[in-house]
């Protein structure tokens, strides 16, 4: 088959299917633009207004009102300006589709269209060979190690797309722009997103390398990347396209949806077309970071004088999964399952699609999971691994893994998922989006029926002041957990959404929590995007004390302990590059400096870094960090828990920075003291509030915008009722039981 021919591995019939699937969809009357017309209409203009300084107040008052320029237009105008001209000639050369282009601008949001396998390294690669550029070369080494600095030139380090196209200018096979279509594009990029071998993707990258200029191959691994950075996000598309298009999206995280169904902007959202749907994956909510103080937390979070309850949720260190749980009327009592993440990927095939799903890590377990008289469920949720034989949850590294041990061992003793539930957000055909959330957990406490340590409702702590919120987070910092979310119990669920009704406390994020240490750099990592071109993150160890090492006490051996990267501002990274500007040495796999620095791994050199500076040469940098925690990846066998930067400590070096033995010292007293130091908690802040019957609040989740509209019932509707079949047929409501 000639190369040309290449088209995407799906049913001939599939046009038919769609057609069917959504009846009113759009037809081109034209071919698709070219796909140049991408980069040179939409593309390129964004990222100039991107590239421009922010203006000065100055400049601003000079420039009128909202900070506008010469034009008259804002930043965010002449974006949308950019894109709803695109938009209209779209309409206008080509037809109501516009699917083709949207999936190639938002490919990060494109669901329809798998994971490509490919990342830097392997596109660096392959373009090696694409172009016969010798790998110990210059360029070789430019696109082989791309965070490092450039040979000649390192403006764009970091930037994998940017210094692709510093090779590639020097080889184009074409310097004009290529004649590809978009819809040539993408049926590429579906063979190439079904291709699991080098060997049939390297075609295929080939052909795009002969038809395109060096800047169209630039955006073209940017969308195989994901990562376009265009300076417009997908909201101020999507306002562009449609007024609805923000809303459909967040229900169904669909991009075909939004283009098929609302090609018409006289066309609106009404109804049942503006919930979420069984089986269709949205958008979930998600939690505000935190502010400076516990108390501007709360009292956010208590509108009312006569309700001034919040809930305390432990933060689980997990993945952010959605359930949706529907009859299956192949089998007599069957029921469906689909497991969708925060970003939307379908982990069905790993947790299972059935309650007699073989290849199921979860739902095998689930066949008395839901009470009497539940038919279908979406439940919001996190999972995370549980550990039998440490009777503890584990990290969440190891969470895909468990899954696969358990399909392969069921019934094992070994590691396994467990799904915590928070919330319930559909029932029956019924979406409870809109109710608030002390009727939502009523509803989830009545609709489950927990499996131990497989399928199990997130319990919640009420609280009403900044004391309690703290004493939660001493004990949840102890016992090394990640963190805390206060929740609204007030509140509505808000589809893709950071909002006050929920808020998240971390413990990185206290001062006055976990440990402070002084630690010795001895590596360094080159960053990526703005931090490209310099080591942005460090690689920390710890001295080996005389009586455990055989090296001269001298000069003694380093173990690595931690890598940190936040906390870092461009003052402090530019004094790190003045106190070691000459002394980094490029690590070398086959050469390591083990006489210096042990690494976990053995010959893996587990966090190995970019760069690696002699001790006696380094600083020593205190490092704030919640707690520790064991880890694999550093060859203490331990490691820091949310390490970040604190300052630089000029009074140490190599001899006075924290070493192993002082290390453990540290840990054990801090085991001791939190043993004999207990919190004390008053007891009037242990009872839990009674609950007594209120009048329905007249604005659920009422945070003082005059713009809400949501009147929301009361956090009683489901006392002392119980769930059953309907004796007529499925279209009951949530009203029915």
């Amino acid at each position: 088959m000639d190369s040309d021919e290449i088209v995407p591995d799906y049913p001939q019939n599939v046009d038919e299917d769609l057609d069917e699937k959504y009846p009113n969809r759009p037809h081109n009357r034209a071919p698709t633009l070219p796909f140049h017309e991408l980069y040179l209409k939409l593309f390129n203009p964004l990222s100039e207004i991107k590239k421009k300084p922010a203006l000065s107040n100055l400049a601003r008052r000079k420039a009128g009102p909202h900070g506008k320029g010469a034009a008259g237009l804002s930043p965010h105008e002449l974006r949308r300006d950019i894109i709803v001209r695109f938009i209209e000639r779209w309409r206008k050369d080509v037809g109501d589709d516009i699917y083709p282009a949207i999936r190639l601008i938002l490919p990060e949001k494109d669901r329809d269209r798998g994971m490509y396998g490919m990342k830097e390294k392997v596109i660096g690669k392959m373009l090696v060979q694409i172009m016969k550029i010798n790998k110990e070369s210059e360029d070789g080494q430019n696109l082989l190690n791309w965070k490092l600095p450039g040979q000649s030139s390192g403006r764009m380090a970091g930037d994998f797309a940017g210094r692709c196209y510093e090779v590639l200018a020097k080889r184009p096979l074409r310097t004009e722009p290529g004649d590809m279509t978009i819809e040539e594009v993408n049926e590429k990029l579906d063979k190439l997103s079904i291709a699991s071998k080098e060997d049939e993707q390297m075609p295929i990258l080939t052909e795009f390398y002969k038809k395109m200029n060096p800047e169209e191959l630039t955006w073209l691994i940017r969308i195989i990347l994901r990562q376009m950075k265009v300076g417009a996000t997908e909201r101020t598309l999507f306002r562009a396209w449609h007024p609805d298009a923000e809303s459909l999206y967040n229900i169904s995280s669909s991009l075909r949806r939004v283009c098929w169904e609302l090609h018409d902007q006289n066309i609106r959202l009404e109804g049942d077309d503006c919930g979420i749907a069984l089986m269709q994956c949205f958008q979930p909510q998600l939690a505000q970071f935190q502010m400076h103080s516990f108390d501007k937390m709360i009292a956010r979070m208590q509108p009312t004088e006569e309700d001034q309850v919040f809930w305390i949720e432990e933060k689980m260190d997990g993945e952010r999964m959605q359930l949706h749980m529907a009859p299956d009327d192949s089998i007599p009592g069957g029921r469906k399952f689909i497991f969708w993440s925060r970003k939307a990927k379908d982990y069905t095939y790993l947790y299972g699609n059935g309650l007699h799903d073989e290849n199921g890590a979860l739902t095998r377990y689930l066949k008395d999971a839901f009470s009497t008289g539940v038919r279908s469920v979406i439940l919001d949720g996190e999972m995370v691994i549980w550990d039998p034989e440490q009777n503890a949850l584990a990290p969440f590294g190891t969470l895909k893994t468990a899954a696969i041990s358990e399909q392969r061992n069921p019934f094992s003793k070994g590691p396994r998922p467990l799904f915590r539930i928070f919330d319930i957000l559909h029932l029956n055909g019924a979406d409870l989006t809109k109710y608030t959330l002390r009727d939502r957990r009523n509803a989830l406490q009545k609709a489950i029926q927990p499996v131990h340590r497989r399928f199990e409702i997130l319990p919640y702590e009420e609280a009403t002041t900044a004391a309690e919120v703290e004493a939660c987070l001493r004990k949840v910092v102890a016992e090394a957990s990640e963190g805390l979310v206060l929740k609204n119990p007030r509140s509505p669920y808000r589809l893709n959404e950071r909002h006050d009704d929920w808020m998240k406390v971390k413990p990185d994020y206290m001062t006055e929590f976990g440990e402070s240490l002084d630690l010795i750099v001895v590596g360094g990592y080159y960053g990526q995007g703005h931090r490209g071109g310099f080591l942005a993150s460090f690689l920390c160890a710890l001295r080996v004390d005389e009586n455990q090492s055989s090296q001269n006490a001298d000069f003694p051996k380093f173990r690595s302990f931690c890598k940190v990267g936040g906390g870092f501002t461009a003052a402090d990274y530019q004094e790190v590059r003045h106190l070691t500007d000459g002394k980094w040495n490029k690590w070398d796999p086959k050469k390591p400096p083990t006489n210096l620095i042990e690494l976990a791994g053995g010959d893996s050199q587990h966090e190995r870094p970019d760069m690696w500076i002699k001790p006696s040469d380094s600083i020593v940098v205190c490092v704030k960090a919640a707690s520790v925690t064991a880890s694999d990846s550093f060859h203490m066998g331990q490691t820091l828990r949310f390490p970040r930067f604190k300052s630089l400590r000029k009074d140490k070096d190599w001899k006075t920075a924290l070493s192993v033995q002082e290390f453990l010292n540290l840990r054990a007293n801090a085991e001791q003291e939190k043993q004999e130091k207990q919190f004390d908690v008053d007891n009037s802040r242990k009872k839990r509030l009674k609950r007594t019957t209120k009048k329905p609040l007249k604005i659920a989740g009422y945070d003082g915008d005059s713009n809400v509209q949501y009147s929301g019932p009361s956090g009683h509707m489901f006392d002392n009722l119980n769930f059953c079949e309907p004796c007529n047929d499925h279209s009951s409501n949530i009203s029915d039981y």
